[in-house]
């Protein structure tokens, strides 16, 4: 019950502490089971960073139908540039406009999907085409999937490796502080029969912790967290390498076997080079482990590296920026560290009848050729347990078009990564609508900011204020959707300045 009262707290205290951590003054702590309290990290006042490392976002444009009926990509389950947007707007900044993959803004958020109805399916789809409220000639296809949920007694044991950079650049109240902060309290909300172990990198490699079980060890797991400090150099890559021994020392085919990467992305010693990262990960997702990194800091922020070694390690890229967005990650979604759908690919097939072109927004470097899509071999993204995916076309029709479908859906995914074959799932999008649901209008009110952070030249009439009134409409009392409100306000502030 204890449990249960502190995460009910929790869920309250995440989803209205950013708008007020870094923003105003953060809150007084978060309490753990075990009675402590783990102080807050305070606000972080700097100015904007400027070595932040981020990859040219070249914009996906139109496609003639005629031409190319076909669109394929893979899934995108991270949430690292809303996040990173977010610490941004706190520090009266915009972000960086390679920094906004629309995408990962869409997936932050929890859209009211049905979970599958088929007792033998983990994933389930819907669709739906209505209004473009910034081109009123186009319409709007919206693609939506969600991984089952499962109860606490479904999600399969954790075997994780909290692999921790204690480098000099991870010094500072929002990065090796926050990382402590956060990690103790997840260790409250694992099971007894969880194991964690935690290896360290700096200028040289430490296990800092074999792998103990939590049932046994929580106090020794937290102890050894709290120690932590930072400073040196970074040797990433060969911490990796050690981190994905120490996985498949205690491998289980039956659990989720992950490791938990900390870091500014800073690599600076050992395997440091990309390439070589990514082999490494590659080789290592094949044999069934998983990878999921957590940014931290600004000024010396590596999102590209960070990025292109999650999106190649089964895992999942997210950018923390303060208490409670560890505290959204690592406790209230912690089952979206359990993978339910597996290399998860889309397709949709447009109806030349109904559709004259395309345009995919956002997913820029998740595009497949339909060759990709058709392999099952070929890696794609996770979607884990009671997630949702959401994914949005702005479609020019065709000139008097018949009242028809105007495409087909098909998703494909593995229940395992070791699985041959993919499953497929097929959805015949319905007509075009007149009316949006509020599902298109939180998905159009979200591309529709994002167009206008990054100066898209396909933003047509998008505004900041049409962004707003779009989300605002569909808020209600999620806690989520009301700070975002606020963001795209104090977006438009600083773009008026």
């Amino acid at each position: 019950m204890k449990k249960h009262i502190l995460l009910i707290s929790g869920i309250l205290l995440l989803a209205t502490a950013c708008s007020r951590g870094y923003y105003d003054n953060y809150m007084p702590g978060v309490v753990n089971a075990d009675g402590n309290s783990e102080p807050m990290a305070p606000p972080v006042p700097d100015p904007a960073p400027s070595g932040d490392s981020f990859d040219e976002i070249k914009e996906n444009p139109f496609v003639k139908v005629a031409d190319e009926p076909l669109s394929s990509f893979s899934v995108d389950a991270d949430g690292a540039a809303y996040a990173y947007m977010r610490s941004c707007i706190g520090r009266s900044m915009l972000p960086d406009k390679n920094s906004v993959r629309i995408e990962e803004y869409l997936n932050y958020f929890t859209f009211d999907y049905a979970d599958p109805a088929a007792s033998d399916e983990t994933l389930a789809i819907n669709a739906e085409a209505g209004p473009c409220p910034w081109n009123p000639a186009h319409k709007l296809l919206r693609l939506g999937l969600k991984g089952k949920s499962l109860s606490e007694d479904q999600i399969p044991d954790a075997n994780f490796i909290f692999l921790v950079d204690v480098s000099g650049s991870m010094f500072g109240a929002d990065r090796i502080e926050l990382v402590k902060s956060g990690l103790i309290n997840m260790v409250d909300y694992m099971r007894p029969q969880d194991r964690i172990a935690i290896i360290t990198y700096s200028g040289h490699v430490e296990k800092t912790l074999e792998s103990t079980l939590v049932g046994k060890g929580a106090n020794e797991i937290k102890s050894a967290i709290r120690g932590l400090q930072a400073n040196g150099a970074t040797a990433g890559g060969e911490a990796m390498k050690m981190a994905y021994e120490e996985a498949m020392a205690h491998y289980s085919e039956s659990a989720n076997n992950r490791i938990i990467m900390c870091t500014d992305g800073d690599f600076n010693v050992g395997v440091s080079s990309t390439e070589a990262l990514l082999e490494m990960v590659e080789n290592y997702q094949k044999k069934g482990i998983y990878l999921s990194i957590m940014g931290f800091g600004y000024g010396n922020f590596q999102d590209s590296r960070m990025e292109n070694i999650s999106n190649h390690g089964n895992g999942t890229y997210t950018y923390i920026d303060c208490e409670e967005e560890m505290m959204k990650v690592f406790v209230v979604e912690r089952s979206n560290f359990y993978s339910v759908a597996n290399d998860t690919k889309c397709q949709v097939r447009f109806n030349p009848e109904v559709v004259e072109s395309y345009r995919l927004i956002g997913y820029e470097n998740r595009v497949m050729s339909s060759e990709e899509f058709e392999d099952s071999n070929k890696d794609a993204g996770e979607i884990g347990a009671g997630q949702t995916i959401t994914a949005l076309y702005e479609i020019v029709p065709v000139k008097d078009a018949p009242a028809a479908s105007p495409a087909t859906f098909e998703a494909r995914y593995k229940l395992s990564l070791k699985d041959a074959q993919s499953r497929s799932l097929v959805l015949e999008v319905p007509e075009v609508s007149e009316k949006s649901s509020p599902n298109l209008d939180l998905a159009a009110g979200i591309a529709a900011y994002g167009m206008c952070l990054m100066g898209s030249e396909y933003k047509g009439e998008a505004s900041l204020s049409m962004a707003r009134e779009l989300v605002t409409g569909v808020a209600g009392e999620d806690n989520f959707r009301r700070q975002l409100v606020g963001l795209i306000e104090k977006a438009a502030s600083l773009q008026s300045n």
